[in-house]
């Protein structure tokens, strides 16, 4: 679960981690407002589930590029303003606007609500995050002297810029990691103290909310020599929010896909991609597996689908009403080995789906296991027309092809 820049620097200000001080707002009224108690000069930050909104442009409804109402230039998601007035403005041609950055694709974020945060001099810019590194099993530092820049693109070219440290779970957090990050980006004796309780308060946020990933880009030495979170993103463990419910409060369903958030009504584990193919599978390795043969005929998933090893006709009912749901499927792939869940479960639910919803796309069927026979005489029975499959390189040859791809 994902929570925007606002919310995350509230957490991390409960911690100890030093912010800008700000509000968010929803209103360009709001933002005026905002911006007047802190002294006018501020900056604007769209507040959407992605990265990059500095460089980010923003459109209209109607796709037209949204200009800054003070300078002549096209408005991206951050902007810094000297004045109340111009807060307001600035506020005023985000909100109802889409946001288009790397990260959001072409069809951008509707900016709902904004941050107006107090403007602070920047003297140094850094890269700070701590993250579970899997490999290691272990939650690690990843730090790196060229802040505000795409780590990914540090990382690839000059790896060398960047400092990993890694916390003995079983330990626990320790004054040398705060040590060793502040030489390792250049910061020095004087700044090892700020470096140390800074690090030492964002590991206990990560630890204590089931974070997955806090990250921090930039961290700024101030003019005046302190240590800020400008800016702030954190992810979290969504099989721990029934024990976090203040930070399942934060989930903002409208950042979300609309069908991602269907699917978790019905238990069910759904992930929107950007192919043709539609998949419904049982098991998250079958679902793995049957992605890649898709790309390995030359097609394209759409989606990742799971159902589950228990699910029952309704659950697939509503997995396949939702496959349908997405208008960029052009055919669906469904692929199951019954075990637990029995084959004539899946083709009663498929049946029932596509008589209430009707099909408008191919429906490639490969069934395997408990009770196949069944599950093939059900579907064939149905007065429907499905394209039954015998095997999965079968099925991944019939999908591809009827979506319209090698």
């Amino acid at each position: 679960m994902n929570v925007h820049e606002y919310q995350a620097k509230a957490l991390l200000r409960d911690f100890g981690v030093p912010v800008p001080e700000g509000d968010v707002a929803s209103s360009a009224a709001e933002a005026r407002e905002i911006a007047q108690r802190l002294g006018g000069k501020v900056v604007v930050k769209a507040q959407i589930h992605a990265g990059g909104r500095g460089k980010g442009t923003l459109r209209t409804p109607g796709g037209e590029t949204v200009r800054h109402p003070a300078e002549d230039r096209p408005l991206g998601g951050v902007a810094l303003v000297d004045s109340a007035p111009t807060a307001e403005e600035v506020a005023g041609a985000m909100l109802g606007n889409t946001l288009v950055t790397k990260q959001t694709g072409a069809e951008g974020r509707e900016v709902r609500c904004v941050l107006i945060e107090q403007g602070v001099g920047i003297a140094r810019e850094f890269y700070l995050a701590l993250l579970l590194d899997r490999a290691i099993k272990a939650p690690t530092f990843i730090a790196s002297a060229e802040g505000g820049t795409e780590i990914e693109e540090v990382a690839a070219e000059r790896p060398e810029a960047i400092v990993k440290v890694p916390v003995d779970a079983r330990v626990g957090y320790s004054p040398w990691i705060g040590r060793k990050l502040a030489f390792g980006l250049g910061l020095g004796k004087a700044h090892v103290s700020a470096m140390n309780k800074l690090a030492a308060a964002m590991y206990e946020a990560f630890l204590s909310r089931d974070a997955s990933l806090l990250e921090i880009n930039p961290l700024i030495e101030t003019d005046d020599g302190r240590i800020v979170a400008l800016d702030a993103k954190m992810n979290f463990d969504d099989n721990a929010m029934y024990r976090r419910p203040q930070i399942a409060e934060m989930r903002d369903l409208g950042e979300e896909d609309p069908l991602e958030v269907e699917a978790g009504k019905y238990g069910l584990n759904y992930i929107k991609l950007d192919g043709t193919v539609g998949c419904m599978v049982n098991g998250a390795g079958l679902a793995m597996g049957t992605m890649d043969i898709i790309k390995h005929h030359g097609g394209s998933p759409a989606n990742f689908l799971d159902v589950g090893g228990g699910a029952t006709a309704e659950m697939v009912t509503n997995a396949f009403q939702i496959l349908l749901g997405d208008e960029h499927v052009k055919a669906v792939l469904i692929n199951i080995f019954g075990g637990i869940m029995r084959c004539d479960v899946v083709a009663e639910g498929v049946v029932s789906a596509a008589k209430k919803v009707g099909v408008s796309v191919p429906v490639v069927v490969r069934l395997e296991g408990t009770n196949v026979e069944r599950g093939r005489e059900i579907l064939e029975s149905s007065g429907l027309e499905f394209l039954v499959a015998d095997g999965m390189r079968d099925a991944a040859e019939k999908v591809v092809a009827a979506a319209g791809g090698n």
